[in-house]
């Protein structure tokens, strides 16, 4: 049996947000955020395994999900705009503590450093960073973003939930076939010809028109006051990025000044689907009710 939730439509910096809740209104609150190609509903899993009583709060980003859909190119930095004015909204004098998976990690992570007073602990689910390919240029990534916006991206259609979640499973052989089925019905959306797909805004497959610079982000958690949890998993992406650059995994997270690890094992990048009582026990021993 699935912890009920609930969804609302709030307005964020002009755009139709949805938001989702899990729990009573009362119960201590917790922010989840998703990844890329994404939705809140990814956390269904962690919130059935949660042992305490929660407010859980996860927003679809902006052109995910529910939430409105621009139907052009994005800018990154709208998302920690975005969040701040969320926490403004739902935490607008306690410190907020959140759980990002992925990109939801990294907006996070960013905004804390940012923000510091207003984020209190900061769970980070399999992210440490991307690593770019160094033959790749700062002219060669604008020119690819420029070819890019010229053609209209589409994601890939599926007959009906059980062809994509046949797909999911496929990705993903860690994915039970319940799990994938929920996954399929509640992070897709139909398309016109009768079919689904993910309920993802095509134009997120464009990749950004600035380069990625790891010395901005180091630059950026060092200046995180809050305690920080780095939920690793074993065959996730931290794993394959870093797992054979030990100095460099290393050189990364040294930047977090109140650091915890905890590694979870049998698992994927998407840690939320794989071992969701695993993840939920580790933030649990993270979090804090008062």
């Amino acid at each position: 049996m699935h912890q009920p939730c609930r969804t609302e439509t709030i307005a964020i910096r002009g755009l139709r947000y949805q938001i989702r809740h899990w729990g009573a209104e009362a119960a201590p609150k917790v922010f989840f955020l998703h990844g890329w190609m994404d939705s809140s509903a990814t956390f269904q899993f962690v919130v059935d395994a949660l042992r305490q009583s929660w407010h859980v709060i996860a927003p679809d980003w902006r052109g995910y999900g529910g939430s409105e859909w621009l139907g052009r190119p994005y800018w990154f930095p709208d998302y920690y705009a975005d969040l701040d004015a969320l926490l403004a909204h739902y935490s607008p004098v306690l410190p907020a503590q959140i759980v990002g998976h992925s990109m939801g990690a990294n907006i996070a992570a960013t905004y804390a450093a940012l923000r510091p007073a207003r984020v209190a602990r900061l769970a980070m689910l399999d992210f440490l960073g991307l690593k770019p390919d160094p033959a790749v240029d700062a002219p060669t990534q604008l020119g690819q973003w420029l070819d890019e916006i010229g053609r209209r991206p589409r994601l890939r259609h599926y007959p009906d939930c059980a062809a994509l979640a046949r797909q999911l499973r496929a990705a993903n052989p860690r994915l039970s076939s319940e799990r994938a089925d929920f996954l399929a019905a509640h992070v897709s959306c139909p398309t016109a010809e009768g079919g689904v797909t993910m309920a993802c805004d095509p134009w997120h497959k464009i990749a950004a028109p600035t380069l990625y610079r790891i010395d901005d982000a180091l630059a950026a958690w060092r200046k995180i006051e809050a305690p920080v949890l780095q939920v690793i998993a074993d065959a996730g992406f931290v794993q394959m990025r870093f797992g054979r650059e030990p100095a460099e995994k290393q050189r990364r997270l040294a930047a977090y000044a109140k650091l915890r690890i905890v590694e979870i094992a049998n698992s994927g990048h998407n840690l939320q689907h794989d071992q969701p009582e695993a993840v939920a026990a580790a933030l649990e021993e993270f979090l804090f009710r008062d």
